[in-house]
């Protein structure tokens, strides 16, 4: 929608008479959404006086257009500034720009967020640039016109007050590679960028092409997300997740033709309700139809989003994954599809503050043409939590709706049996289901006798392939969250001192390499799987004389899982109690289910630990096999009290491991440590890694045992690379990740000094069927070299 639209030479007289802040207030009131503070007003005048002083040169056209606050369709997201012209060569260009008002800026350790003084408070947000190259995307990715017109969309920062280089620190490479951030002492060099990219005039007819183009998925997003995809095992669908999957596609295809369509879609944990609702994302996307992926809950969003691109680094299909709360104020039946995973999770009101909208699920049924709720209600795990089948059907009566009701039976967690979430239940006293024991049942359960133990069995059974990790009960607080040295998890007794997943990775936590040495709680690990779980019971649930009490005053004050807890026992205390105990129970069910082969637990409550402990006594108990010394591998495994870490011994990793951090690796023990053959000294980064595939045959054959260093700088032109890319599917593994031979080829930037022109990654394999992988434009940004080949080792 447009707000605001000029062309330069007028925009500079509106900013000259002082008018500039009164028109855009007025446009905005006659499209209907209302006023806006006295301090945006005030921003308005001081950052287009700002740009006005940009703009007023004789070589950027007077006759390129100007938009101003363009509200992005189906969003809410309003772009602050937009100039339109061509290039030198006639090509059509838009170029978004950020502005900000900010003086300061500091870094912090999370991809594409900093940190500035807003509202009264030290707070953090996102990375300016980040944010320009977003909306970039959203307009390159959803706007029929930009992809059918060839517009060239390009997307800055301005922080024209802002003196703190660390915008442009290089942790925020990534994003200023898409768009560069200038500050106050940068006005020249703005000038220049903007002369760049706008040479002629274009009287406002790109902006409105813009405005006027239909709003569906491009064709290149829908390709993207295909490659994806495909080759993806996790996201394989079998059985009854198939059959779901079919009727939600009939679904949706019903609601673009006629009534307001309801799916909702039960299931336990592991059942595959995520599988189906991303292979649904990508299939609608494909179909053209505008889909989001929606969850309550941050972490399933970025770890799925993470799992599809196969990096940590945020990339533009993050604009199809939604929180809950984004529906609040969009225009019923503005969105195809919206496909909501963790329904359960669902609150009533949405933003920080819980007050703005009404109801979440009448809101998502309200904006969408067919809203798809994938639902289980013994995961209600918060005060405020609304889903279930009986509030998503009342609200979608009101919306005149058609429900349908569809059932994943089948479990692919917990090895293949719901048998084990019977035992949990009957376990936590959830309900009686006749399942007091685990016989046959072939998953393993067991009861440790301290946090010491529970800590050093996970981190032997996360060795290969990282997916082993602690969790436990919200009942500590998370003091380390703004001081990461202090230890938030203390047993004294045990020698145990742990703290809570890193803020800095946020709902990520679960896939980095070294958080086996963190614990997560429910926020950071519902609706995510492992291989195999550690819970910590806490205070909050406790065995007496064979009860599970429940104790919410144990809960941590920084938990607001059970907020309201108190005010709502003051008016009925029976049944407040009676949702606090389901819902510490339904925390500890979650937790406890989140293994596909197995969960190991302990309880700081030693009565309580008694307790599991003669639940779980029996003489077929499957014991946990620990990760033992492959006997295929053909060095010798240096023992962890023996290794020096790239003295003596140097890291056994799996493609997932090699492209973490290398700065990151703290412990010796997260990985196993191999001795290197006597004629080569081992040296900071290198690392042993198995190669799978013929494609690079001639140099490296099938099953080769390979050492490869960290990229260090300098030309990496002609060499053997392990490299990572979202593009990429190597045709031997279907993984993100391929070993090649590197060629590119560059050109001068005037604005980053050079740019690659191309990558190519070349085969060299006997077999005449394997092709070059050949990356131009913006893709090359994204290539990650992980390691440089140093050596075919057996």
């Amino acid at each position: 929608m447009l707000i605001y639209t000029a062309n330069k030479d007028q925009f500079i007289r509106d900013v000259l008479r002082n008018e500039i802040d009164d028109r855009i207030l007025a446009n905005m009131r006659a499209r209907g959404l209302g006023g806006v503070s006295p301090a945006e007003l005030a921003a308005w005048r001081n950052s287009m006086q700002f740009m006005k002083n940009i703009l007023d040169v004789r070589d950027v056209p007077d006759d390129a257009g100007v938009a101003i606050e363009y509200v992005i369709p189906q969003t809410g997201k309003r772009i602050d500034f937009i100039l339109t012209g061509q290039t030198t060569e006639g090509q059509d260009t838009a170029l978004i720009v950020e502005l900000k008002q900010w003086e300061t800026v500091e870094e912090t350790q999370k991809d594409g967020i900093v940190r500035t003084f807003l509202g009264g408070s030290r707070r953090e947000v996102p990375h300016p640039s980040y944010q320009a190259w977003t909306y970039a995307a959203l307009l390159n990715d959803f706007n029929e016109a930009v992809e059918v017109h060839r517009i060239n969309l390009k997307a800055c920062a301005y922080l024209h007050n802002c003196v703190s280089d660390a915008v442009n620190s290089d942790f925020y490479q990534d994003h200023l590679e898409r768009a560069p951030a200038f500050l106050k002492k940068d006005a020249e060099r703005l000038r220049s960028f903007i002369r760049h990219h706008v040479r002629k005039g274009d009287h406002n007819r790109i902006i409105y092409t813009i405005e006027n183009g239909r709003i569906r998925p491009s064709k290149s997003l829908a390709d993207h997300l295909a490659s994806l995809l495909k080759g993806a095992r996790e996201f394989l669908m079998i059985d009854d997740q198939k059959l779901v999957y079919e009727s939600a596609l009939e679904v949706a295809a019903i609601g673009q033709s006629g009534r307001k369509q309801v799916l909702i879609v039960e299931g336990g944990p592991g059942t595959g309700k995520s599988v189906v609702a991303i292979n649904l994302l990508v299939e609608l996307i494909q179909r053209g139809l505008i889909a989001h992926y929606v969850t309550r809950n941050a972490a399933p969003r970025a770890v799925y989003e993470t799992k599809l691109t196969g990096h940590f680094r945020r990339s533009h299909i993050g604009n199809l994954f939604k929180g809950s709360g984004a529906y609040h104020d969009a225009p019923a039946n503005s969105l195809d599809v919206l496909i909501v995973d963790e329904a359960h999770r669902l609150n009533e009101r949405s933003g920080m503050f819980q007050n703005l909208g009404i109801n979440q699920v009448m809101e998502i049924i309200r904006s969408s043409k067919t809203s798809i709720f994938f639902l289980d209600e013994d995961q209600r795990v918060t005060w405020k939590d609304i889903g279930s089948r009986q509030e998503i059907e009342h609200w979608a009566r009101s919306e005149d709706a058609t429900v349908h009701r569809a059932v994943l039976r089948s479990q692919f967690r917990c090895n293949g049996s719901d048998g084990y979430l019977a035992w949990l239940d009957q376990v936590l006293q959830i309900r009686d289901t006749a399942n007091p024991d685990l016989n046959d049942l072939g998953y393993a359960v067991e009861v440790v006798d301290s946090p010491t133990e529970l800590h050093d069995r996970i981190r032997s059974l996360n060795k290969s392939p990282n997916r082993a990790r602690l969790v436990a009960g919200y009942c500590w607080d998370w003091i380390s969250k703004k001081d990461p040295k202090r230890l938030d998890i203390q047993f004294p007794e045990h020698r145990f001192a742990m703290r809570w997943n890193l803020d800095k990775d946020g709902p990520l936590w679960i896939m980095q390499p070294n958080s086996v040495n963190e614990i997560g709680c429910i926020h950071t690990c519902q609706g995510l799987e492992l291989d195999y779980v550690g819970v910590i019971v806490g205070p909050d649930l406790v065995a007496r004389n064979g009860r599970l009490i429940s104790q919410p005053k144990e809960r941590s004050r920084m938990d607001y899982s059970i907020k309201g807890y108190k005010t709502a026992r003051k008016k009925n205390a029976i049944e407040a109690d009676a949702k606090a105990t389901a819902i510490i129970k339904n925390t500890y069910r979650t937790l406890m289910s989140r293994g596909t082969k197995g969960c190991l637990i302990w309880s700081c409550d030693a009565e309580t630990n008694e307790y599991f402990k003669d639940l779980l006594k029996r003489p077929d108990q499957p014991p946990i096999n620990l990760q033992q010394e492959a006997a295929n591998i053909p060095f010798r495994i240096v023992p962890e009290g023996e290794v020096q870490p790239f003295v003596n011994a140097v890291p056994l990793f799996d493609f997932h491991a090699a492209a973490g951090d290398f700065s990151e690796h703290q412990s010796v023990s997260d990985w196993q440590w191999v001795e290197l053959p006597g004629y080569i000294s081992p040296s900071p980064g290198m690392f042993v890694l198995q190669v799978i595939g013929e494609s690079m045959n001639r140099r490296v054959p099938h099953g080769s045992w390979c050492l490869f260093e960290a990229p260090h700088g300098g030309t990496r032109q002609g060499k053997t690379v392990l490299v990572q890319h979202r593009d990429i599917q190597d045709p031997d593994t279907g993984a993100t990740f391929t070993i090649k031979r590197y060629e590119s080829s560059k050109h001068s930037d005037p604005d980053t000094e050079w740019q690659h022109n191309q990558i190519i990654l070349h085969p060299d394999s006997y077999d005449a069927g394997y092709q070059p992988i050949v990356l131009k434009g913006d893709s090359v940004n994204e290539l990650r070299v992980v390691g440089v080949l140093k050596a075919v080792l057996q």
